[in-house]
């Protein structure tokens, strides 16, 4: 009778821990992407409805980007205490509280202090679930699995990138037209958010897998001192920065999307500035129609196509091409920058889609090598804080050259913009061409 029973657990533990990849890995990630925009995206155009100058929400919405910055400093945490999947759903609750609070504390006075410490919140609770999220990634998928997927989770990260810039901020302007009151609007849709995050971290509670591997570095221990917690953390940081080819690894991860960094601070303001000033000037719906749709048609076809490709030959034969591919963005907005299409034409709007369209299936294409990569620099021993800390130097890498990405416009103009990253392209060949991959890395019948 008890070897019975426990065959049947054990039926069930094979059950769960073989679910099926597409039922987790696209809200997972899409969740992991949401709270990022809201906090670094969503907060500028809210303070700005809100009537704060651009000099104080630049620097003020500038300082959210910290907690993915300096993440690292806690990832051996996640690692220590408690399973990976334990922090998925723990952040997920509190980043769903956390937009809640703000939805409340918008329409109060001097709300922006108390806004501020929702987002702060929301920041190191999502650069916290990240470093989870990732972790249970490598642990609950096998090798081939992982470049099969991976350009399925950054299409669905960047998936929820586009929803929040677009269809919430399209939620939210509906509703200040339909209520004529700015607060009341943007309280409603951090409501909607909240709601969200409530449903998905109930759907993960029970949709997630519970990987064998899932275990914190100290389980087996029956109790933990500080000085092991601090001699672990210590040592992860040591651990990464012994890794072989790390000067040139850590290059790759700052430099390899240095033009993107900047562009991604531009390309929307050139779209919606005047003709005058060197823009296109669609309008906002416009410019949420084209990266609604077309966007995100190029997007899913460039990550989906990625993963395939490299499941199917590996990552090395696919480098060069997707590092390539990074360069298509430069090429599509340096040649609109210049011929400016008249949007009354409907030619010219058909260009400019395909345009986008050439850019955001570039990303995705291109992005499946990027992080596919630091999965690979990541692997072997505190594998979750080894790629905590790529994913830091990777937000590093963006976070700098989109600072300098508006002074640098402003006095060279969009057209010299456009054309100065597409020479910054040549950092991107440069550090592909120093890093090394196993020529069997992600090539599923080799793994």
């Amino acid at each position: 009778m008890l070897e019975n029973t426990k065959s049947k657990k054990d039926i069930l533990s094979y059950k769960v821990e073989r679910n099926n990849p597409w039922a987790w890995i696209p809200t997972l990630y899409f969740a992991e992407g949401l709270p990022y925009i809201v906090v670094n995206t969503i907060s500028v155009v809210l303070f700005k409805n809100m009537g704060m100058s651009n000099t104080d929400l630049a620097f003020l919405t500038g300082w959210l980007y910290l907690p993915w910055v300096i993440k690292p400093f806690w990832s051996p945490f996640v690692d220590i205490i408690k399973t990976k999947r334990w922090w998925i759903i723990l952040t997920q609750l509190i980043i769903a509280i956390s937009l809640a609070a703000v939805a409340f504390l918008i329409p109060v006075h001097n709300y922006v202090r108390y806004v501020l410490i929702g987002f702060w919140i929301i920041g190191f609770s999502s650069a916290t679930h990240d470093i989870a999220a990732d972790g249970f990634y490598m642990l609950a998928l096998d090798y081939s699995r992982q470049s099969f997927f991976v350009g399925i989770r950054s299409t669905f990260y960047r998936l929820a990138t586009i929803f929040g810039q677009g269809i919430l901020v399209i939620i939210a302007g509906a509703l200040e037209s339909r209520f004529g009151d700015i607060p009341r609007a943007w309280s409603i849709t951090f409501l909607i958010i909240s709601a969200f995050f409530l449903l998905i971290t109930l759907y993960h509670r029970w949709i997630l897998p519970r990987p064998s591997l899932d275990k914190s570095s100290c389980e087996s221990s029956s109790a933990m001192s500080g000085k092991s917690i601090f001699r672990g953390f210590f040592n992860t940081f040591v651990s990464f920065f012994k890794k072989k080819n790390v000067v040139i690894a850590v290059l790759f991860m700052l430099l390899f999307r240095l033009p993107e960094a900047q562009l991604i601070k531009i390309i929307q303001p050139f779209l919606l500035d005047s003709k005058e000033v060197g823009g296109l000037g669609l309008s906002t719906m416009q410019v949420g129609f084209v990266y609604g749709t077309i966007g995100i048609i190029g997007l899913t076809l460039g990550g989906i196509l990625g993963g395939i490709l490299v499941s199917r030959d590996g990552l090395k034969k696919w480098l060069w091409p997707m590092a390539l591919s990074l360069t298509l963005p430069c090429v599509v907005f340096c040649y609109l920058s210049m011929s400016q299409p008249d949007i009354t034409n409907t030619v010219s709007m058909v260009i400019i889609n395909a345009c986008v369209f050439i850019e955001q299936f570039g990303y995705g294409f291109g992005f499946t090598a990027f992080m596919l990569y630091l999965i690979y620099f990541a692997d072997g021993p505190s594998k979750t804080s080894h790629y905590a800390i790529c994913t830091a130097f990777m937000a590093l890498g963006m976070m700098l050259p989109g600072m300098a990405a508006g002074w640098i416009q402003d006095h060279i103009g969009y057209v010299g913009f456009f054309w100065w990253v597409m020479i910054c392209c040549l950092a991107t060949l440069i550090v592909t061409a120093l890093i090394k991959v196993d020529a069997i890395y992600g090539k599923k019948e080799n793994i």
